[in-house]
């Protein structure tokens, strides 16, 4: 095997462009052309593809190494770039060929468990198996250098607004944060465990009352949680926290990150500032706190209008408190015939709903599957107020607004995807005013749909003891694209009051005092008025990068059962580990 020695990469293969210079690159064979007396190797870096040329003037040693060479072998080559005679218009270097003067292998390599091309069929288990092989593919690679160009950005820009970056520490006191904690055996006190933090949230408002009024980190985070494409059980987030602000403070910083980093990464102008909608006003017209605004297809509420019908179902769900509410699938009629809507009443059963009503009007009168119990000019009446026409089709849920809604919504998104209508751009969209307390059915208790360090609006604090409904939250979610990218608040700082949100939480003194004693007490010592936010920079990537998984802008994912296929993790580990830290594995039953 050839050395190094004497040999300094001088050019990227993607950067190699000027005619005549001499030039040194590395990199891995992509692809071989062997023609007797001619060779070609395409060898591939991060930045691209160079063609070696090898011919009748080549030394003949360097000649016959080139010959034994095979994909993936990592070869240093050093030579003059001369013009090529069939120019390749696909690569940026499609113009020119290195002429090779000297050649080292420096590593060979077998022939690997798939190839390594931009676009492949080879299925994921296998691709994440051998993950080092597939990072090698252009499309990762790039997707991987456009993360840390965001990582870079992010930070610059935050640097450049006076912030502070903060490292906040990875091993923490176990604390209720909405999943399960990944908790870490003490060797050193028995029967105790730390937690890997699900985010900052504790440090960071600690840090505000240390007096660093503007922290930032790209923290790395951990959540046991089942897996899906846009979840990993360890993920990074753009974290920050300022003092002396108000939620229009927090909100144009982050604002101004968005529209830097898109114009600097993307090349795209975000116009600011960004939308706003209250959850309400999000849930009903969009079904979802996290709505895509790219389509319309709103939801639009019927109940006034068949109130008094003849058909039960409409009238028992106005009665119990509820609503009927509809969406309009434009120009879907020939798409969603009766067998694809009966899937789709499958697909709203299966998310909680009792059922689907609906219109389907491909000829001159529409066939509505509860005709039978309207009169003509309440169904008239009906695609009047809906805008409905012939080739449509109306999707209509009724039941209690928890149940319409959210059903409504992912009608919403399932009929835009199956319809294509879902136009290729970047819709930001500020979500705000969100209840402070949600009804946990299973416990009987109100949860605190953010954290229970967030700020209520100060005219809903009498209501914290009688109606904890009616509180809303001064909290914010940023959302693009129907993904949730950040989720903040503004934070509690009176002690006082802050008990009091545990109180209404059902917290016990007992529990508090453990859980929360220290963030408790250091407010009484003078905290200032502050709050932040985390925005998910795995998401944002993976958006920017047009993908739909955190997976390919991820360097090592996790997969559904949150292990890792190359390394084989989680993996078992010596007992002698275990007896230190008196642990015993006990076989579930």
């Amino acid at each position: 095997m050839d050395t190094m020695q004497g040999l300094k990469r001088t050019h990227y293969c993607g950067d190699v462009s000027e005619v005549g210079a001499e030039v040194t690159v590395g990199g891995f064979v992509q692809k071989i052309r062997d023609m007797g007396t001619l060779i070609f190797i395409d060898l591939r870096d991060r930045t691209g593809i160079v063609q070696l040329a090898f011919d009748t003037a080549t030394d003949k040693s360097v000649f016959e190494k080139a010959a034994l060479c095979k994909s993936e072998y990592v070869l240093m080559a050093k030579g003059t770039v001369r013009e090529r005679e069939s120019k390749n218009t696909a690569i940026k270097t499609g113009d020119i060929e290195i002429f090779v003067t000297e050649l080292r292998i420096l590593a060979k390599a077998q022939t690997p468990p798939f190839e390594i091309t931009d676009e492949t069929n080879v299925n994921e288990e296998l691709r994440l198996k051998y993950r080092y092989l597939d990072l090698r593919r252009k499309p990762l690679q790039d997707n991987i250098m456009l993360r840390s160009k965001i990582a870079k950005v992010t930070r610059d820009y935050f640097y450049d607004n006076g912030f502070i970056e903060i490292e906040t520490p990875m091993m923490i006191k176990s604390t209720p944060e909405g999943a399960r904690d990944y908790i870490v055996p003490s060797r050193i006190h028995h029967g105790k465990f730390y937690a890997l933090p699900q985010s900052p949230q504790i440090y960071k408002q600690l840090l505000m009352v240390s007096g660093f009024d503007r922290y930032i980190q790209l923290a790395r985070c951990f959540r046991d949680e089942d897996l899906r494409a846009d979840r990993q059980p360890e993920f990074t987030q753009v974290d920050m926290e300022m003092s002396f602000v108000d939620v229009e403070d927090i909100q144009n910083i982050v604002e101004g990150y968005i529209k830097t980093l898109f114009k600097e990464v993307l090349d795209k102008d975000i116009s600011l500032p960004l939308p706003r909608l209250t959850y309400k006003e999000a849930m009903e017209r969009y079904g979802s706190d996290k709505p895509d605004t790219r389509f319309g297809m709103e939801i639009q509420d019927i109940s006034d209008l068949v109130k008094n019908c003849g058909f039960g179902v409409f009238t028992g769900a106005i009665e119990n408190g509820g609503s009927v509410r509809a969406v309009v699938a434009k120009n879907a009629a020939d798409v969603y015939t009766r067998k694809e809507i009966d899937r789709m009443t499958e697909f709203v059963r299966g998310i909680g709903a009792k059922g689907l009503a609906y219109v389907r009007w491909t000829e001159d009168a529409p066939n509505c599957s509860f005709a039978k119990f309207m009169k003509e000019e309440e169904l008239a009446a009906i695609y009047e107020r809906l805008g409905a026409q012939k080739g449509d089709v109306i999707f209509i849920v009724a039941d209690k607004d928890k149940i319409v809604l959210p059903t409504l919504g992912a009608i919403r998104l399932k009929a835009a995807k199956q319809l294509d209508i879902v136009p290729d751009t970047f819709n930001f969209l500020w979500v705000t005013e969100f209840p402070f307390f949600e009804y946990n059915e299973e416990t009987g208790k109100w949860d605190a749909m953010h954290h229970p360090f967030t700020m209520p609006m100060d005219e809903c604090l009498d209501y914290l003891d009688t109606n904890p409904e009616k509180v809303i939250a001064k909290a914010y979610d940023l959302v693009l694209n129907g993904t949730e990218l950040s989720s903040g608040s503004i934070r509690i700082t009176d002690f006082e009051l802050q008990k009091k949100m545990f109180d209404a939480l059902g917290l016990t003194d007992e529990e508090i005092e453990a859980k929360f004693g220290f963030l408790v007490d250091a407010y009484k010592y003078g905290a200032p008025p502050h709050g932040g936010c985390g925005i998910g920079l795995d998401r944002l990537s993976m958006i920017m990068c047009a993908s739909d998984s955190l997976k390919d802008v991820t360097a090592f994912p996790k997969v559904q059962n949150a292990s890792e296929l190359m390394s084989n993790a989680p993996g078992a580990v010596d007992k002698s580990q275990l007896d230190e830290l008196s642990i015993e594995i006990v076989e579930k039953k």
